[in-house]
């Protein structure tokens, strides 16, 4: 991102790539964004990935995942998905469960993070504009780490 680039016009940038963007210039990107807070958070989310060789992307195109939404901390449905039929539902099966919000430090901030139920990942969220955040999943059950060194799923979510 450059000084008189906006937040937004980057992640609209890194949005449109058709090629595979690495770990390094999305982190760069994170490292500029504000972190997210639980209040900020609630709402309805579709969804997206960026496209960075980690072993997970894919996954959720082949769920037909739409996004995320936060009814509360308590009430989090991380896995919205479209059946055949158009019509979401929150997707329980994949994730064995749904989540709740919380804020922890990642990375040496605090920022909104969303603790799935049944598996050990978390996605934490940093805010792009009013309306999009950049997410990281993390956790055991999250890393790529067949190239010898962890890698992390990079997302984003846009406000519906």
């Amino acid at each position: 991102m450059t000084a008189t680039q906006t937040a937004r016009e980057t992640f609209d940038a890194l949005t449109a790539r058709t090629d595979t963007l690495t770990d390094a210039e999305l982190d760069e990107f994170w490292a500029t964004l504000a972190p997210a807070t639980i209040d900020f958070m609630i709402g309805e989310w579709k969804g997206g990935e960026f496209h960075t060789g980690h072993k997970a992307n894919g996954f959720m195109t082949r769920l037909n995942w739409f996004g995320k939404t936060f009814h509360s901390a308590t009430d989090a449905k991380p896995l919205v998905c479209l059946d055949a039929d158009g019509t979401r539902f929150s997707n329980t099966e994949a994730m064995n469960g749904e989540a709740s919000l919380w804020m922890e430090e990642f990375r040496g901030e605090l920022v909104a993070s969303m603790v799935y139920d049944g598996k050990p990942v978390h996605d934490h969220f940093k805010v792009i504009d009013d309306n999009a955040v950049l997410g990281i999943m993390n956790g055991k059950g999250a890393l790529d780490t067949s190239s010898g060194t962890p890698r992390h799923l990079y997302f984003y979510l846009e406000r519906v």
